[in-house]
């Protein structure tokens, strides 16, 4: 795996959750599926599995909007995709999850223009659509906690 790149975590948010989010306040999560878009320019395999480790309540520390929803009880990442490329292609991935999910207004995107990088999705099955290979989640059982 390259060690820099973008990213989508597929998340199964178990039933509806009220989440306050820091600077964007309280967000509705009802059930159902979600696709989060980041990138990691220098510490790919790190962030994948620092947000991994959040979602199995193993850290607290919020940097990221996704923390925020990361760690609530109930909701996990089923599964990772991960670009090959070594440039940021964020947004232009983010563009393409739009086109088959519902914004979660603002969420994940301070740093762009886009309208979010969290989108509630049918179904993850279009996800490798977007090329992005699907990440052996084994390679982080063991991970260490750096980040």
């Amino acid at each position: 795996m390259v060690t820099r790149g973008s990213y989508c975590l597929c998340i199964n948010v178990e039933k509806d959750k009220r989440i306050k989010v820091g600077a964007l306040g309280r967000i509705d999560f009802p059930a159902g599926r979600y696709v989060y878009v980041g990138s990691a320019l220098n510490s790919l395999i790190p962030r994948l599995g620092r947000h991994l480790r959040t979602s199995r309540g193993e850290g607290r520390v919020t940097h990221w909007h996704i923390d925020y929803l990361l760690r609530e009880p109930g909701v996990e990442i089923g599964a990772i995709y991960a670009t090959d490329w070594v440039v940021r292609m964020e947004c232009e991935i983010a563009e393409k999850i739009a086109e088959r999910g519902e914004a979660v207004s603002h969420f994940g995107c301070s740093d762009c223009t886009c309208k979010s990088h969290l989108y509630r999705v049918k179904s993850f099955g279009f996800i490798t659509e977007t090329g992005l290979k699907k990440v052996d989640l084994s390679t982080f059982a063991s991970s260490p906690s750096p980040q």
